[in-house]
Formats: structure tokens, sequence, C-alpha cells
């Protein structure tokens, strides 16, 4: 009988020291169709974003490296989810600036609805991007109704998929405008089920590549 797990994402952290070195960011896919007169017609193939990283920009001594094959050996390469900390976009709020309740709206009470998503929005123009945050960090998330924030005993926090329960006495009134701050992970996993380590290469400063992508809820 199997013993492994029965969820495929552990709610574990990959080593901070290492991700906060790292290297990557989002990628779309773009589908662009040329025509004969030379105009373009462009495509998006994703409604979201998917994140790519390389991890291992971030190892830089043995100890480093010995903890990623042994996180790499325990996530079963690509099988099992984990959580990264990506050092640009961790929070709800620009890096240099403190969490704070009002960052991102997450919707309009009505006076019924109790659970909101926490998500992020990107850009204030024409087309901002929303995104859905599911790894926030618990104890990070602040939450504020119409710009006044609550006690942490008026709302709680599903760290496992990022959806805020208000208690059955402080649901939002309609129109009142709901929102949140807080720092998060990005869910990923490794992208390849190979880890291959060459020490000599490695004592002499190449970097080894430890690919990630982002699990997309």
């Amino acid at each position: 009988m199997s013993t492994e797990p029965t969820s495929d994402f552990h709610e574990v952290r990959f080593p901070l020291d290492v991700a906060l070195r790292g290297s990557g960011g989002p990628t779309r896919l773009t589908e662009i169709v040329t025509l004969a007169s030379g105009r373009e017609h462009r495509n998006s193939r994703w409604a979201d974003s998917r994140r790519r990283y390389d991890a291992g920009f971030g190892i830089r001594t043995l100890d480093a490296l010995h903890a990623v094959v042994s996180f790499f050996e325990e996530r079963r390469g690509r099988l099992y989810g984990f959580r990264y900390r990506d050092r640009v976009d961790a929070g709800s709020g620009p890096p240099s600036r403190p969490v704070a309740a009002t960052d991102q709206l997450l919707g309009l009470g009505d006076g019924a609805t109790r659970i909101f998503q926490l998500a992020k929005t990107y850009g204030t123009g024409p087309s901002p991007y929303r995104r859905t945050i599911t790894k926030p960090v618990a104890e990070s998330v602040r939450v504020a109704v119409n710009g006044v924030a609550l006690p942490a005993a008026r709302f709680q926090c599903d760290a496992t998929s990022g959806r805020i329960t208000f208690a059955a006495d402080a649901v939002p009134a309609p129109g009142q405008r709901v929102t949140a701050g807080f720092a998060f992970d990005v869910p990923v996993r490794f992208d390849s089920d190979d880890l291959s380590i060459d020490l000599s290469a490695f004592s002499a400063g190449e970097i080894p590549k430890v690919p990630l992508i982002e699990i997309v809820p």
C-alpha cells in the first residue's frame, strides 16, 4: 500500500535564503498572426500569466546545494507542489512599503456574502490584470471594510486557498468596499524530474539549473 500523502501540494516553503537570490518572473503565451498586408492579429492563449523561476542562481555553497537536493527529493521531483517566495512580488503593495489593509480591493459587500478571495490587481490603465492569490502568509493578512481595519477576531484567513471568511456578525453591508493587505508565496513545482549537479563545474563558479514553474489555480 502506498504511503505517499494524498494531497499533491505540500504547504512548505522552498529554502528562503536560496529563493531570495533566484531569477524569474511572469510569462504569457501570445499568438501572433501576420497578414499579407503586414498587419498583425494578436491573441492571448492564456487568461493568466504563469511564473517561471530558476532557483539555481541562489545556490552559493555546498550546504545550500544540499538543502535544495533534500527539498527536491522530499517533493519527489515534479510530483508535489510547494511555496516559493518571489522577492520582487511577494506582497499586496510595493516591496518597500509595509502591508496595509487597504492595499487591494477584493469586492463589494452585499449584506450576505461572507467569503472573499484574496487577489492582487496589476496596473491602473484601461486593462488591469487581476491575479488570484491562493497562498497568503496567514499572519500577515490585514482586512478593512470601507477603509476601517478590522480586528483579527472579525475574520479568518485560509492560508491554503486565500479565502477570507467574515464572522457572522461582521458581514460587509451592501456597497461597502472590502480590501486587504497581505504577504504571499507563489505555488510552484519543480519543472524537471532531473537535478543533475556537476560538482567540478559548481566549484568553478558555474550555477546549477533548478527550474520551477507556477501552479496556476
